[in-house]
């Protein structure tokens, strides 16, 4: 097997900088034949040590969540992005927003943009799915508790300090209807408080989905 077809095995696949050495070991100069087969579209690079392969051997590419995981970790998909996929809101998302206990990041690749959350520990680890994306792809998101949660917990400026404020946060600016509100498991958002910023608003967003 040659070099294209067997990083176009690995198409479902983010391609890490070690294991593109190890397809290139029997090179003298491995590193400038990296090089060029970014510029042949061979492979594509998301950042530095992550690439995936390139337009010239392959359409498939690994799912923007599986990405998400590595280009930036730990981390987790999370916010608008999981809220999309739990079909929690109507929107289509156009960024993949993830949470991550080191500093706020975003990445600007050819994948498409990727943005980072930070959150501290515990709470960070709390409501977390492995979820199958595909046979071979993987990828840590947020329940859709989780994912709501970090929303307000994330977003600057909301505090929900009433029933009423936090419904017209919900139903109008979120947009998410009534019925998937009262699906979400209360019991798990419960068992966060302690630990959770804004404990306050996440006790009102409680009391406002118990009296939908």
């Amino acid at each position: 097997m040659d070099l294209n077809q067997t990083i176009q095995k690995y198409s479902s696949h983010p391609l890490t900088h070690q294991l593109l050495m190890s397809f290139l070991k029997d090179y003298k100069r491995p590193n400038d034949k990296l090089k060029a087969l970014k510029a042949e579209g061979v492979i594509e690079s998301i950042k530095k040590g992550l690439y995936i392969a390139g337009p010239k051997i392959s359409s498939s590419k690994p799912e923007n969540f599986l990405l998400a995981n590595q280009i930036y970790g730990p981390s987790y998909v999370s916010l608008e992005t999981a809220l999309s996929y739990h079909d929690l809101i109507p929107e289509r998302v156009y960024e993949t927003a993830s949470m991550t206990t080191k500093t706020s990041k975003e990445f600007n690749t050819p994948a498409g943009l990727f943005t980072y959350t930070h959150l501290p520990l515990p709470y960070y680890a709390f409501g977390l799915n492995m979820v199958k994306l595909s046979p071979e792809q993987c990828a840590i998101i947020a329940s859709p508790e989780k994912a709501l949660c970090d929303k307000i917990v994330s977003t600057s400026g909301v505090l929900l300090r009433s029933t009423t404020q936090a419904k017209a946060y919900l139903l109008e600016d979120l947009r998410i209807e009534e019925s998937s509100l009262k699906k979400l498991d209360l019991k798990n958002i419960l068992s966060w408080l302690t630990d959770a910023p804004k404990k306050e608003s996440l006790e009102t967003l409680i009391k406002t989905i118990e009296n939908l």
